[in-house]
């Protein structure tokens, strides 16, 4: 494990409730790789902020979290890659951990949802997102990036996942998402109404951070013109802050070669802030 720490994430894994870990895996990245750098970048950059979040009016000097490091995987072997973040992350919970892991691609979440579905049946997942990720393969592959969401599907069945941003995909899967997922195109504006309605479940929230528009956080490995601002983002996280049972968070998709002024990695430790602050309040 990579022991250096996230900024006010330095309590023991003992005394805290919720676990910080990185997942550096970008092996079925179907465009620009890099995604695995993000949490080596993000962890020295976090010391630029505070812990106080004036967004919240809290702090993560007065929570209990854990920074893990990130989980050391197989290269070359993406379903035992999956299988050892399902064991990490189910231990977590065995634990009683709530936890927030940060990509590498967006086909880690696949194995933390699974983890927290184990835990929690009655899982629902709030996906922000710029791609649908809804495609039953990529290339031959059903373990992709491109059907991390479809993967969820299978075992979270119909009208347990709320799509929020999204503005890429196959014909096909924005078809098929018309009987199986709830889906905003484009915005995330009923975000509120739809944590209204999801208040009191248990829910996992996964955040692709290429949602953002290009213009404002270019540092990812599939860039889509048309995004949300960041000033979006965190009034949408700011609402989801209004959940009462917040389970388990990823951040995914930053990918810092693409963006050498560094703007992008800071955008990923000021959401992994807010976030770590929603899911440990």
């Amino acid at each position: 494990m990579n022991i250096s720490t996230f900024i006010g994430c330095d309590n023991s894994y003992e005394e805290s409730e919720l676990t910080l870990f990185g997942i550096p895996f970008d092996g079925t990245t179907s465009f620009r790789p890099g995604t695995r750098f993000a949490m080596q970048a993000i962890r020295p950059d976090s010391y630029g902020l505070e812990t106080y979040s004036p967004y919240l009016d809290r702090d993560l000097e007065d929570i209990a979290v854990h920074d893990s490091g990130d989980l050391d995987l197989p290269l070359g072997n993406t379903e035992k890659t999956m299988n050892e973040i399902l064991l990490f992350t189910r231990g977590l919970v065995d634990d009683g951990k709530k936890f927030v892991m940060v990509g590498g691609e967006h086909l880690v979440s696949y194995p933390t949802i699974k983890a927290a579905f184990e835990k929690y049946p009655d899982l629902h997942v709030i996906h922000i997102d710029a791609h649908t990720d809804l495609r039953e393969d990529y290339m031959g592959e059903k373990l992709s990036h491109a059907s991390v969401i479809k993967r969820c599907h299978e075992f979270l069945g119909d009208g347990r996942i709320f799509q929020f941003g999204i503005r890429s995909g196959l014909k096909e899967e924005f078809e098929w998402a018309k009987d199986h997922t709830y889906m905003e195109r484009f915005s995330i504006e009923t975000l509120p109404e739809i944590v209204k309605k999801l208040e009191n479940l248990p829910i996992y929230i996964t955040i692709d951070l290429d949602v953002l528009d290009p213009g404002t956080f270019p540092g990812t490995g599939t860039p889509e013109p048309g995004g949300i601002t960041y000033k979006e983002l965190l009034a949408g996280l700011k609402v989801l802050d209004d959940l009462n049972h917040v389970v388990g968070a990823d951040v995914v998709e930053l990918s810092p070669p693409y963006d050498p002024t560094g703007a992008s990695t800071a955008i990923a430790c000021k959401t992994l802030r807010e976030l770590l602050l929603i899911v440990g309040k």
